[in-house]
């Protein structure tokens, strides 16, 4: 898809500010002491970087904005730690989260985590997933090309992958998993004209998110031996997207 057909489909979906947003903005000062960045001119070229600049791995993901589905508009919102951080470790310690993401523990473990890819060069980029003005969902959009896994199978340029995750108990088993991962899936289809593949890597053991991948139109690849588990290779490809 080139400039002008991106320009043709503005997406036009708003977003309303629910107490839960408005909680999670009016916040950010709350853990400064925890997440002061060590060089704030290189996490300035990062956020740079997301909206699109020099050395952008992601086409802009900051910039895509709001989509529409049968839940309501839903958008992937760039962390902030001094912003999310309380949020997404409450999250990190779900016991049936801490399962498969191994992060439970203090918010420092879970800073470490976000801040390996804030203050790396935007090949991975870690996101709230807001649906209908509510964040409930965390997800990582990451250049599986250029990411370690690219070691365990045949990868392709321009290669994305997605790792995610449900965070309220009241959100999960209800098909929201498919639901939004066929609409990331879409959204990076639709924002990255040079990616032909979608990839996922769920831990084999983690059936409800294997499940919601074949749900969103993603095939079973193989599986893949990765430090800590063993995954299942999930694949989505730009040439099936019509009919999937």
């Amino acid at each position: 898809m080139n400039a002008d057909a991106y320009d043709d489909c503005a997406d036009t979906v708003d977003l309303r500010l629910t107490d839960e947003l408005i909680e999670l903005i009016t916040a950010e000062h709350a853990v400064h002491d925890l997440t002061e960045p060590a060089d704030a001119h290189h996490s300035s070229s990062v956020r740079s970087g997301l909206s699109g600049g020099a050395g952008d791995f992601l086409d802009g993901l900051a910039d895509w904005g709001p989509v529409g589905t049968d839940a309501g508009p839903f958008q992937l919102v760039p962390v902030r730690i001094e912003r999310d951080l309380r949020l997404v470790t409450q999250w990190m310690n779900d016991p049936a989260v801490a399962a498969f993401w191994e992060l439970a523990g203090p918010g420092a473990a879970t800073v470490d985590h976000l801040r390996a890819q804030l203050d790396g060069d935007g090949r991975s980029v870690p996101c709230l997933g807001v649906l209908a003005g509510v964040p409930m969902s965390y997800w990582e959009v990451y250049r599986a090309d250029l990411d370690p896994i690219a070691r365990h199978y045949p990868a392709r340029p321009h290669d994305t992958g997605i790792h995610f995750l449900i965070g309220k108990i009241a959100d999960r088993g209800r098909g929201l998993g498919t639901l939004l991962l066929r609409a990331v899936a879409d959204l990076v289809l639709e924002h990255r004209p040079c990616c032909d593949r979608v990839v996922g890597e769920p831990d084999l053991r983690n059936t409800p998110s294997t499940a919601a991948f074949l749900g969103a139109g993603f095939r079973l690849s193989g599986e893949v031996e990765l430090p800590g588990k063993r995954a299942a290779l999930m694949i989505r490809d730009r040439a099936l997207r019509a009919v999937l």
